[in-house]
């Protein structure tokens, strides 16, 4: 079997075809517009694009609604309240990770968002932890984009 060389020096050296990332998860209480709906999916990608620079066609997103039986938010925030967690491939810089965050809540702000109205997480999994292309680790294969942004 052909193993294809570990990333070295956060340099791989394979392409990784048909790998989308980063896996994006937007909690929200039901209840919002489709149009609304498409544009907190819209601008979370957009701040990935210019933050991460990863490739704009690169996007596997899921905007998951709960009853409010089913999403308990503290009395002080807003029905609004939204939880975006983000998978990504670990290796994204401090300064590159607020500016991703800076940017979606810039975006959030223009649809009426106020600062407690939402909470960002990144999970940052080793790239031991991904199981791509056919069973490969992710550490074995070149995922296609730089991760030292």
């Amino acid at each position: 079997m052909h193993r294809v060389p570990p990333v070295m020096f956060g340099v791989v050296t394979q392409t990784l075809k048909g790998i989308r990332m980063p896996l994006v998860k937007i909690s929200i209480l039901k209840g919002r517009s489709p149009s609304e709906k498409k544009k907190l999916l819209e601008l979370v990608h957009s701040s990935l694009v210019e933050a991460f620079k990863i490739p704009d066609h690169d996007r596997i997103q899921r905007v998951y609604e709960f009853s409010e039986d089913d999403f308990e938010i503290p009395n002080d925030r807003s029905n609004k309240f939204t939880i975006i967690e983000i998978v990504i491939f670990p290796g994204r810089s401090a300064e590159a990770k607020k500016k991703l965050y800076k940017l979606i809540f810039s975006e959030l702000k223009q649809l009426g968002y106020q600062d407690n109205d939402a909470c960002v997480v990144l999970h940052e999994p080793n790239l031991d932890n991904w199981g791509v292309r056919g069973g490969q680790s992710g550490r074995e294969v070149d995922l296609g984009f730089n991760l030292k942004v």
